[in-house]
């Protein structure tokens, strides 16, 4: 019996190691299964996710008078998206600041549609598409207008609304006035200062990035002749042309009196075709000589603001709540339920 015992531990310590193999093979590459394997299966993943369709906008057709054709055309939501937006800002602005136009755009037109209709907008219509709603253009026009650089700038306007595809703006869980304009003086106007009523989230905010922009100054000439014209005034053999008599918030003006008249600065704006309520002058000889900060009406987002913030490495989240004071970035679908439902 004990000649046997050699012979059963030899057989005995075979089988144990003949277990252990598998586990000595696999062993070498179990770090690897938690680090460089791991790391790939997680590379893979995100590029799967990365790679998912994109939310669709819904299947929503928006009525737009187009104006130069005198007729009314339904468009798809993401085509009328892409271009407004590819209308209202540069292609060559940051994405960021893409994003913020195209979440304005969409806010936009969700509030339009969900109103009643304007008796302004012709008849079959929700909006134009003029600056009295949303400039629009169409991939046709798009094409003429951009030329060679069609395919890279629709991508990019693409990629902006996709990426923003059925968020908008509420305040107090409903749609905003989602208003914007090009280039600010330096600040946005409350909307009350321009326009008749106000809202709690069009208030002036700073917006220091706006001299920065190309349309931050401009000038203008105009003879004493058309002046008076134009604004009914007279200005006689004054030395100056008028005092301004209010300022706003913004820093523009609020009521000017020339001549003994008062006007409101959206009155001149509006009257001599002027880029923005921040104007002084002086005469000069048989003229007047009128100089402007600042490009549009003011009141909610400034588009180059916007471009510059988005340089500095905010996103689109940032640049809206920044120009839209108190808002949230919320689902549109709830909305556009209910348009739907309507009709």
């Amino acid at each position: 019996m004990n000649s046997l015992k050699p012979a059963i531990a030899v057989f005995a310590g075979l089988f144990i190691i003949i277990l252990m193999i598998p586990t000595l093979m696999v062993a070498p590459f179990m770090d690897r299964a938690k680090g460089e394997l791991g790391e790939d299966l997680r590379q893979t993943e995100e590029a799967e996710e990365a790679a998912a369709p994109v939310t669709a906008e819904p299947d929503i057709a928006v009525a737009v008078y187009r104006a130069n054709q005198k007729k009314v055309e339904n468009v798809p939501l993401q085509e009328y998206l892409i271009g407004v937006v590819s209308s209202e800002m540069s292609p060559d602005f940051e994405q960021e600041a893409l994003k913020a136009q195209a979440l304005a755009a969409r806010t936009y037109i969700v509030k339009m549609l969900m109103s009643d209709k304007s008796p302004s907008t012709p008849e079959g219509s929700v909006v134009t598409d003029t600056i009295s709603h949303q400039v629009y253009k169409s991939q046709e026009e798009l094409k003429r207008i951009w030329g060679h650089n069609y395919e890279h700038n629709l991508a990019k306007v693409r990629s902006a609304v996709e990426a923003t595809a059925g968020q908008i703006l509420t305040f107090e869980n409903q749609p905003i006035n989602a208003q914007f304009f090009s280039t600010s003086n330096g600040y946005t106007e409350n909307s009350e200062d321009y326009w008749a009523n106000p809202f709690p989230y069009l208030k002036s905010v700073e917006s220091p990035w706006d001299e920065k922009s190309p349309k931050f100054f401009d000038q203008k000439v105009v003879s004493i002749a058309e002046f008076e014209q134009k604004l009914g005034v007279k200005i006689g053999n004054a030395e100056e042309v008028g005092r301004v008599l209010e300022r706003t918030p913004g820093k523009k003006v609020g009521v000017v009196e020339i001549g003994g008249k008062k006007l409101t600065g959206r009155e001149v704006r509006e009257k001599l075709d002027l880029r923005s309520t921040d104007f002084t002058w002086n005469l000069k000889g048989n003229s007047v000589v009128i100089s402007t900060k600042g490009y549009g009406h003011g009141v909610g987002m400034s588009q180059y603001g916007a471009n510059f913030m988005a340089q500095e490495g905010k996103n689109y989240g940032e640049i809206v709540t920044h120009y839209y004071q108190g808002t949230q970035v919320a689902a549109a679908d709830p909305f556009l339920a209910k348009y739907m439902a309507k009709n």
